[in-house]
């Protein structure tokens, strides 16, 4: 009877939190968990082609891509990525030294995606970890030919948007360089910019043309970090102030 009496607290613990984890399954999980995170840093509404998931992946600490399959993340389901992860766990009343595991999941990088979305486990593919080129090189934005092409506003004048734009069109710009034009109370606003990693300060320059008053800068790096609002069309026509 005693013996039942000191089972029972234990029985009843099993019974309420369920079989306790092995090692195995807790280090599973610690992979699971890396390779969850890496869909949390390539989640998003931009589009991306396969390659350009794949090379973001490949950048995550801890992931190797061994596996990519679709066109973009915009065609048919998105893109799907095999990635091999690695986890660790030590339970000292168990394990004489660290469990360690290597598992791979199917993350998939899509804009209906669910932020946190489960990856699925799946077998590992053989073969090395797939080697992607480093991305293209920016275009320069054209900062001193910029300044030349817009025209000059006389003091008591008025800024045109078609010659501001008949500027722009004679700078023959890369097709990768996204520009911006607006008009405004007789200001006329220029926004050149290039798409660049999320998590770093965007490339752009701003313009602004009016009367007695031709300006072109960049904003400051500070500025320039993605929802600080300094690569926008908005910031040319009112520039925001100088940070402190």
């Amino acid at each position: 009877m005693r013996r039942l009496l000191l089972l029972a607290p234990l029985l009843l613990f099993t019974v309420g939190c369920g079989a306790l984890q092995t090692s195995e399954d807790q280090a599973t999980d610690a992979a699971r968990e890396v390779a969850r995170k890496a869909g949390e840093r390539l989640h998003g509404q931009r589009l991306r082609t396969a390659e350009e998931v794949g090379r973001s992946a490949s950048g995550i600490e801890g992931v190797e891509v061994l596996r990519v399959t679709g066109t973009s993340t915009h065609d048919g389901d998105g893109v799907d990525v095999v990635v091999r992860t690695y986890g660790s766990a030590y339970n000292r009343w168990r394990d004489l030294e660290e469990v360690a595991v290597r598992r791979c999941f199917t993350v998939r990088v899509s804009p209906r995606a669910q932020w946190r979305e489960e990856p699925r486990d799946v077998d590992c593919p053989d073969g090395a970890p797939l080697a992607f080129a480093p991305p293209p090189e920016p275009p320069r934005l054209p900062y001193e030919a910029l300044r030349a092409k817009l025209p000059r506003v006389p003091e008591g004048g008025r800024a045109d948007e078609a010659e501001v734009r008949r500027g722009l069109a004679a700078l023959d710009l890369d097709p990768a360089v996204r520009t911006e034009v607006k008009a405004d109370g007789g200001w006329v606003g220029v926004l050149l910019s290039v798409e660049g990693d999320r998590s770093e300060a965007q490339d752009c320059v701003l313009a602004r043309v009016g009367p007695g008053a031709t300006e072109v800068w960049v904003p400051p790096r500070i500025q320039r970090m993605p929802g600080e609002g300094g690569c926008t069309i908005a910031n040319a026509l009112d520039p925001l102030p100088p940070p402190h």
